[in-house]
């Protein structure tokens, strides 16, 4: 990529956006051409230009923008016609607003010239993307997936060797893939080999090929999988064109493609002919545009014998138009086939792919076609987007109030989309929060960021850069979390006036929190997320889909304790020990000490009360922090890190190694260091070694940091500090424990308990309260995207030496990053696709759809590519009696009742109607609520505190019963209730009327203003 000049043809919304996600990307220039001026209909998508630019170029208008991206790749605009003596200087050309004849002549010129060719253009809701990678196109890596390894148990020698592995976990390989091996003792002809292609015999075997002349297999061994490079070769765009190929966009929509594929010719004709695109939605220009499809269609080579005529009416009637969403789609697409272009990484699509969202039209638009006037306007920015869907629905978009939560990748993009599109540009209100600032390594992909952002907030920036594309948007930025401790912000009134909610989150908690907001005040949820190449979109809509929080991933395979503990063998093993460790010694003991010093009383009744040896390990844990390993100077602080190196990296293994010799056979004759346990071998510490000295430098700056002390970042001071300390000689110990797997130590920690003398011998022997005033602890967070705080440091060099011990291949710092951060990058092509599909969906929730079978959840893979479309899964019924309800209805209370009302509220058989009081009324509306549902409420709580139940003490019973509803909650919780709350949730346990226990929606129990 770092060699790739790349030629952008075309300045309109989707050139802007497949060029804004290229110089993202990092080539070596880009070059944007365009021989047009700024029009009108180019603002509704088009972001980098305004209306003071109009009748300007619109490549000279959007080149300095666009330079701002990034600074590694200049950037420079073109305003004369293309030539092929122009394109001569490029390896990549795409064109976005050119005819059908030039598409032909520069394809076919580029595919002479073994120049890689990209077509992409978008008419109104329908687009289109081409590729043509020449003759012979290398693909090293087609799916992008880290290659998978497996351990060897057994290699057979015959004519077609089986591979076993062990059995702990599935090998994952599939016919047809290559490995190599590693590590193999006997048969070593195998180790570094060349890659061998396998047939999958099970889950846990595999063939390799003839292996009869190779040594007899030992033990041992690694199978990696080879990612082999693939040719692929693609037609010119005239051999393509008689005889497509399609990639599908949605399987619903099968035969579209080769409908399209004549209509966007037929489309060419009639501009042609017409010297412009049919008027939006006008029923003359429609019937020449049909005819002409009737005749093209008849002698075309790629003849589709049965048109949908009512996708090609729709096709017609809004081809005119152009929205940002439509553009972000094709142009992430478009931007990533570039960038397999020039890397020849991933798979590219071969050749045609055909997208629609006639969806997003309001119900049957045929039979109920507004006027013709409706979808007519003139010099205003949002007349591309009006010829689609008119003037009513944009002056309904500039209603919406919308909150956008989170303001990174994803949020930049829903920002820069919902401000082209006009949401909340009168009347309306976006509310977009994020508490995060701007880090350095946000600016390849959050694009609204640039250099002289970072280290400002992320919605203040964002909120200013999205009003700028559109001065009429009126956004809000917040600087707040959203969570339990935000719900005094964001109340009942603020989702009260809410339209919908767009997460632009990235963790798991913070959209599960979201979901369960908006399904309480039944608010639409517009869900996204990537994973490098992946995306996949939810739109959640009350009352009739699942919310997020319905379906879930299956959690992540965790690593077994034994193994992280004494086991390791993968690079992944070294950096969760060292992620554990980071917490172990700077984080938890700190925490602990801070409780200890708050409320030195309850912090050891609560401690005493933990299972198992967990009070006597709290307690030594907090008397280490106070006491043994407290520092008072910077060179104590050295001190201590010298001898945890010696403690981790040496003891530890010689222990190990005193328990389990490297000889060692197990019961059944097998050497014990085999399979997934990497005999250890100690390290001996050396101020030469750089390894060694980084691991001493973090860990003493670290520990200083933890205790107030002032740091000491001069390296060579550290090293001579750490030379001069004294390290005891350790000699391993009979008699240690230590355990093989997690099973084991798990029995052991079953039958372990806490002497009650020994506990009590650590708790005098914490310094008094007297002792520690004055006393500086605070625990350090992990935070891995700051390169100053040696964090990312410390886990790295306490990693290394990890798998030194082990003989596992190291990890840098950047690779150690990822993985320890659990992070797949972001990158600016997939966050452009998705955010593009969030907000077709949210034209659909404009228009009020309420047939779930109009929106669409999806799933993207762009490396493979991959397009998966689906209905969403509506929302699951549950019934009790005769009722049915789903997770969006409750049970509503409105008005103060005492305990024993809100209980007759749902029994029968207490209630008694009648008129005259307002209790009596209450008792009355009881009576009828009571006919309906005949519910007995067994237990009664709020949040985690029980208020009633069928088996409390029968005079804390009857004190309560007399109490209202909320003052109930606040004796029990021994809190006040909020002044925003306008209603408590009550979660019920319920019999029926036959004594049988029932599920039941929660209460919403409104409180009297």
């Amino acid at each position: 990529m770092a060699s790739s000049n790349i030629l952008i043809s075309g300045l309109r919304g989707l050139g802007v956006e497949i060029a804004k996600n290229v110089v993202l990307g990092g080539v070596k220039s880009v070059t944007i051409h365009d021989t047009g001026n700024v029009e009108w209909s180019d603002l509704s998508s088009q972001f980098f230009v305004s209306e003071h630019d109009v009748g300007k170029n619109r490549a000279e208008v959007s080149e300095s923008h666009l330079s701002e991206l990034n600074p590694y790749v200049p950037v420079k605009s073109h305003t004369a016609p293309l030539t092929e003596s122009f394109l001569e200087q490029f390896q990549v050309v795409v064109l976005t607003e050119s005819s059908v004849e030039e598409q032909v002549r520069l394809g076919e010129y580029c595919h002479t010239m073994g120049i890689k060719f990209i077509m992409a253009e978008t008419k109104g809701l329908f687009g289109r993307v081409f590729c043509d990678f020449g003759d012979d196109f290398v693909v090293t890596d087609a799916n992008g997936e880290t290659p998978l390894s497996a351990m060897v148990s057994a290699v057979t020698k015959d004519s077609d060797g089986v591979v076993t592995c062990i059995d702990d976990q599935r090998h994952g390989f599939e016919t047809g893939d290559y490995v190599t091996f590693t590590e193999v003792k006997g048969m070593t002809e195998l180790n570094n080999c060349q890659p061998r292609q396998i047939r999958v015999l099970g889950p846990y075997t595999f063939s390799i090929g003839d292996t009869s002349a190779l040594s007899e297999y030992v033990r041992g061994g690694i199978a990696h999988q080879v990612k082999m490079p693939q040719t692929t070769h693609f037609k010119s765009m005239k051999a393509s064109m008689a005889s497509p190929d399609f990639v599908i966009s949605d399987f619903a929509k099968m035969e579209r493609p080769g409908v399209l594929h004549v209509a966007f010719e037929v489309l060419d004709r009639f501009r042609q002919g017409h010297q412009r695109l049919p008027r939006p939605w006008n029923e003359e220009d429609t019937n020449e545009f049909l005819r002409l499809f009737k005749e093209v269609n008849e002698g075309h080579p790629a003849r589709v014998e049965e048109a949908d005529e009512k996708l090609l009416k729709l096709f017609s009637f809004v081809c005119c138009g152009d929205v940002c969403p439509m553009q972000a789609v094709i142009g992430g697409i478009s931007a990533q086939e570039v960038m397999k272009a020039c890397s020849g990484k991933f798979q590219p699509i071969h050749q045609w792919f055909y997208f629609d969202a006639t969806e997003c039209l309001h119900t049957d638009p045929l039979s109920t076609k507004p006027p013709e006037t409706t979808f007519q306007s003139e010099q205003q920015r949002y007349q591309s987007q009006i010829a689609i869907f008119g003037k009513d629905f944009q002056d309904k978009l500039a209603r919406q109030n919308y909150f956008v939560v989170g303001a990174g990748a994803i949020g930049c993009e829903l920002l820069k989309n919902l401000s082209m599109m006009g949401v909340s540009c009168g009347g309306g209100t976006v509310y977009v929060t994020d508490m995060d600032t701007i880090e350095k390594s946000n600016l390849n992909r959050q694009f609204l960021f640039r250099p002289w952002d970072v280290q400002k907030v992320k919605s203040d920036v964002a909120a200013a850069a999205s009003k700028k594309m559109n001065p009429h948007f009126h956004v809000v930025a917040h600087q707040n979390r959203v969570g339990s401790e935000t719900e005094h912000v964001y109340d009942d009134g603020f989702f009260e006036k809410l339209d919908a909610v767009a997460n632009a989150l990235d963790n798991i908690d913070a959209r599960m929190y979201m979901d369960r907001r908006c399904v309480y005040y039944r608010k639409p949820l517009l869900e996204s997320g990537t994973l490098g190449t992946k995306g996949n979109v939810q739109v959640v809509i009350p009352h009739l889909t699942e919310s997020y929080s319905s379906s879930q991933d299956p959690p992540e395979k965790s690593i077994p304790i034994c193994t992280l503990k004494n086991f390791p063998n993968a690079i992944e093993h070294t950096l969760q020990w060292a992620r554990d460790m980071f917490e172990g010694v700077f984080t938890q003991p700190a925490d602990s000490a801070q409780q200890y010093l708050s409320d030195p009383q309850r912090y050891l009744e609560r401690t005493v009360k933990l299972g198992g040896s967990q009070p006597f390990e709290e307690l030594n844990t907090l008397k280490r922090a106070l006491v043994d390993e407290r520092p008072r100077l910077f060179e104590d602080c050295v001190n201590w890190a010298r001898k945890h190196f010696e403690a981790n990296f040496n003891n530890q293994i010689r222990q190990l190694l005193f328990n389990f010799p490297p000889d060692q056979l197990t019961s059944s004759g097998v050497p014990f260091w085999s399979g997934p346990k990497r005999c250890p071998h100690h390290v001996v510490f050396d101020v030469s070694i750089p390894l060694h000295v980084d691991y001493v430098f973090a860990a003493a700056n670290l520990k200083a940091e933890m205790y107030g002390i002032p740091q000491n970042r001069d390296r060579a001071a550290v090293s001579s500090m750490a030379s001069a300390v004294a390290v005891v000689e350790f000699t391993p110990r009979a008699g240690v424990t230590i355990h093989v797997n997690d099973s084991e130590a798990e029995a052991s920690s079953n039958h372990g308990g806490t002497d009650h003398d020994d506990l009590e011998s650590v708790a005098k022997s914490l310094p008094s309260m007297e002792q520690l005033k004055g006393t500086v602890i605070r625990p350090l967070s992990f935070e891995k995207d700051d390169d100053n705080n040696l964090h990312m440091d410390f886990i790295v060099a306490c990693s290394n030496l990890r798998a030194e011990n082990y003989d596992i291949p190291p990890a840098d710092k950047h690779k150690s990053k990822l993985i320890a951060g659990r992070i797949i990058p972001a990158i600016a092509t997939t966050t452009s696709l998705v955010v593009g599909l969030v907000c077709l969906e949210m034209y659909k929730l404009v228009q009020g759809h309420d047939n779930m079978e109009t929106y669409k959840n999806g799933f993207v893979n762009l490396a493979l590519p991959f397009f998966g479309f689906s209905e969403p899964i509506s929302a699951p019924k549950l019934k009790f009696q005769e009722t049915e309800w789903s997770l969006w209805d409750r049970f509503e209370v409105t008005g103060e009742m005492t305990l024993r009302g809100f209980l007759d509220y749902f029994h029968v058989s207490t209630v008694r109607c009648s008129k005259g009081s307002a209790e009596e009324r209450t008792n009355a509306l009881c009576c009828l609520f009571q006919k309906e549902h005949q519910l007995e409420i067994t237990m009664l709580s709020q949040g985690v505190s029980m208020l009633y139940s069928f088996f409390m003490p029968k005079a804390k019973v009857n004190e309560r019963m007399q109490m209202k509803m909320s003052q109930l909650v606040e004796v029990v919780t021994k809190k006040p209730i909020p002044s925003y709350v306008k209603a408590l949730v009550f979660e019920i346990c319920c019999n029926d009327k036959d004594g049988e226990d029932v599920e039941v929606p929660y209460v919403r129990y409104t409180l009297e203003k």
